[in-house]
């Protein structure tokens, strides 16, 4: 497991390459948000985490199967997973930052994932904050 990858992974690229195309400039693995997001946009105080669907175990998934030989060991790892993925969101969350998950199983389907992107983002450029509305530059 030393050789997965925890950033720059497929599905995550192929999220940035989409959102780049469409207008959006993020930020890359935050160190001081919970949980490092994939993406961050800090003008807008939104993340996305790109999520493996067997890593994350995303349910109703086919990439997201138990596997057949040790399963006490990997249902153990994929609740800790689960968990540590909760705490996360409740952290930033409580920085008052929204978050999405995009799982890689999206990533197939471009046009769907470009849609639920712009819900959650809004429109590509620059966001403009409410007057009293906290950001970057006040911390």
């Amino acid at each position: 497991m030393a050789r997965i990858r925890g950033k720059d992974t497929k599905p995550e690229l192929a999220v940035r390459q989409l959102l780049h195309g469409m207008g959006y400039r993020f930020r890359l693995h935050r160190r001081d948000l919970p949980g490092r997001p994939d993406l961050s946009f800090p003008s807008r105080r939104k993340a996305i985490y790109v999520h493996g669907c067997f890593w994350h175990h995303h349910a109703g998934c086919a990439l997201g199967h138990m596997p057949a030989t040790r399963p006490e060991y990997w249902a153990e790892k994929f609740s800790r997973n689960r968990v540590r993925d909760a705490r996360n969101l409740s952290e930033i969350r409580a920085l008052s930052w929204e978050a999405l998950i995009v799982w890689e199983c999206e990533v197939t389907r471009p046009a769907a994932l470009a849609e639920r992107l712009t819900g959650f983002l809004g429109a590509p450029g620059r966001a403009i904050h409410e007057p009293g509305a906290p950001t970057d530059l006040d911390s």
